[in-house]
């Protein structure tokens, strides 16, 4: 800011001398005499290091809010977009089904998505309505909620993960007056058949036997799509604009149930532009997508690449590390897509001739552990890491658009009003916000670690909160008079830390960070160190209660199938990694670490389980440092812990 001002006064400086006739050569010297008086040098090299980086983000900017408020003033939807892809060329491959070899076509897509459309309006449903889909990833899925978006339906997109409770809620939440299953799912669905409202529709898209089509009161799908016109609905079928809801997206739930989150057309527009101009795809591009598509990177910055920019999607109904590559070079593939902990199972896996006989010059996503950042690119030989940070219903998202090993993004230092996002102070245990003096949140320094929020703006597309379908959950997310009195902010719920370039770097979610022995031990780059430590093993980081104990102790849960575990070898390894208050306390060997359907890894069971033996069969240790070893966990050395009988 001090820099900003100082070029201000340079400018009035500058002017004020022109004004009393002063020569344009003495005006212009004078001016860079008041800047540099007022201001440091390091700005101006700050400057000078990022204004190509941010010159270019500008641009990017500019070009996705006019072609916003290009669709707004046309009335735009994202049906309307997908239609000038088809007629631009029909016979181009959209979606390859990477399972069956099966390719659709735009004209296809379009076609079954018409035919969609008119068994949704034969339905009697419309704008407004909504009809779950639960299904697992391909190219149907996309037909299907596309279909009934052309008549406005919205679409809930249930993660087909779930099970009983989990699964009945978010139908539930969603307020659907249909499903529409897979008939791989059907189980599934006869677990909550009984808790689904009576009036709610039923169909399976799939084979399935007429005794159980029956039992589950369900009609079959396939046929009605097949006999249903193909021609495109009339338009007074849709009464819905550009700012109007396309479907809902559910968030991970890494703690809790999901959130049905809205997306709006301009959202899924906005989500997928950011991604084809910030990361400079191409229309020939083919990319690999082998994300579920009932998520927002599979389902918008992946196949919005296909509906918007006319871009072949190969469509991978379940990630495969190894088969990545080889599908990878099957179908010509330049851009791939992963999220998690993708990058680690591949870098885990053989190495074989395709990981760097391909063609991919791009990997698009987020959640790259900045471990393995340059291990990636070196061995599998990809030119380009496109990093973002976003969850599906934030307005903070940020875009690594210059290769920053371990950035997930960035915000200008010269204009950082421009994009109005701020990493704010907060307390590290309770995760409240931070106020001055005058009731605001208190920015961070560069190097600080806060929590990303973003301004809202309804009235402006790049800047609005839609929230979740409930209003509380909508509500627990803003946050007042942050920037300034009377504002109103959108709450990230995850740490980051901005470097003085502006650089952003993610640091943990909210409620990750424990504190312990005085410091803040970061669940993400302990958890990063360990599975490199491990060979890319799955590791969950936490911290545990301890009774009397300040503080909470740190507990990794560690995937390892190996009957023998060398715990002297792995203390040898993180006494060299890690300081003494960032070693696991404790240790627990599971078969395998719980991971939501998107690579995120699940804590929420493991830390309400703590240290516990009695709850759990999977080995537990405990790090004696007095004897310098990690001992087994028995029922009575966690009494003798909790006594304060055995110090930590």
């Amino acid at each position: 800011m001090q820099g900003i001002a100082a070029v201000s006064v340079s400018l009035g400086s500058l002017s004020l001398l022109r004004f009393f006739g002063v020569p344009w050569s003495w005006s212009v010297v004078a001016s860079v005499g008041v800047c540099l008086g007022t201001t440091s040098w390091r700005y101006f090299y700050i400057a000078a290091r990022t204004a190509k980086r941010d010159l270019n983000g500008l641009y990017v900017l500019l070009r996705v809010k006019l072609a916003i408020h290009r669709h707004l003033r046309s009335g735009s939807t994202i049906p309307s977009i997908f239609s000038q892809q088809v007629a631009l060329h029909p016979d181009k491959p959209a979606l390859v089904y990477e399972a069956t070899g099966e390719t659709w076509t735009f004209f296809q897509l379009d076609r079954l998505s018409n035919a969609v459309a008119y068994w949704a309006l034969g339905q009697g449903w419309g704008p407004g309505d909504v009809v779950a889909l639960y299904l697992e990833s391909r190219p149907q899925l996309v037909a299907l909620w596309l279909g009934l978006a052309k008549v406005g339906v919205e679409a809930a997109l249930i993660n087909f993960n779930l099970r009983r409770d989990s699964l009945a809620h978010c139908v539930g939440v969603s307020g659907s007056r249909g499903i529409v299953f897979g008939a791989e799912l059907a189980d599934a669905v006869c677990e909550v058949n009984g808790s689904l409202a009576g009036s709610m529709v039923r169909f399976c898209m799939g084979e399935l036997s007429p005794d159980l089509l029956a039992s589950l009161q369900a009609q079959a799908l396939d046929p009605l799509l097949d006999s249903a016109p193909c021609l495109a609905p009339p338009k007074s079928a849709l009464t819905k604009g550009f700012n109007d809801r396309l479907f809902y997206i559910y968030t991970s739930g890494t703690t809790g149930l999901p959130k049905a989150a809205i997306v709006v057309h301009s959202r899924y527009f906005r989500i997928a532009a950011f991604g084809y101009y910030a990361f400079r795809m191409r229309p020939d591009d083919i990319i690999y997508n082998c994300l579920p598509l009932y998520h927002s990177a599979g389902n918008i910055m992946g196949v919005g690449q296909c509906l918007i920019f006319g871009l072949t999607v190969v469509v991978k109904k379940k990630f495969s590390a190894s088969r990545f590559w080889d599908d990878c070079v099957k179908h010509n593939c330049t851009v791939v897509q992963y999220i998690g902990e993708i990058c680690r199972y591949l870098l885990s896996q053989p190495v074989r001739a395709a990981e760097t006989g391909h063609r991919v010059r791009l990997a698009v996503g987020n959640g790259l552990r900045p471990s393995v950042w340059e291990a990636f690119t070196e061995r599998f030989r990809v030119a380009q890491v496109g990093e973002f940070y976003g969850a599906t219903e934030c307005n903070c998202s940020i875009a690594n658009m210059d290769g920053k090993v371990g950035a997930c993004g960035f915000n200008s230092r010269i204009l950082p009003n421009v994009y109005p996002i701020r990493l704010v102070r907060v307390e590290e245990e309770t995760m409240e916000l931070v106020r001055d003096g005058a009731g605001l949140c208190v920015p961070c320094q560069p190097g600080e670690p806060g929590l990303l929020v973003g301004r809202i703006n309804q009235q402006d597309p790049l800047r609005r909160f839609d929230g979740y379908a409930s209003q509380d959950a909508t509500s627990k997310k803003i946050a007042h008079d942050v920037f300034r009195k009377g504002d109103s902010a959108y709450l990230s719920g995850d740490v980051l830390v901005m470097d003085e370039f502006g650089y952003m770097y993610f640091r943990d979610r909210s409620g990750d960070t424990f504190r312990w022995r005085g410091e803040n031990v970061s669940t993400t780059e302990v958890e990063g160190t360990l599975s490199t430590l491990l060979g890319q093993t799955d590791v969950a980081v936490y911290g545990v209660s301890v009774s009397g104990v300040e503080g909470k102790a740190g507990m990794a849960a560690i995937a390892d199938g190996m009957a023998e575990f060398d715990c002297d070898e792995f203390l040898q390894k993180v006494q060299q990694a890690l300081p003494p208050y960032a070693r696991p306390v404790f240790l627990r060997l599971s078969p395998q670490v719980d991971t939501t359907g998107t690579f995120k890894i699940q804590k929420t069971r493991l830390q309400r389980e703590g240290f516990d033996p009695r709850h759990s069969t999977d080995r537990i240790y405990f790090l004696n440092s007095r004897a310098g070893r990690y001992e087994a966990m028995d029922e009575e050395l966690h009494r003798a812990i909790e006594e304060g009988r055995v110090s930590l």
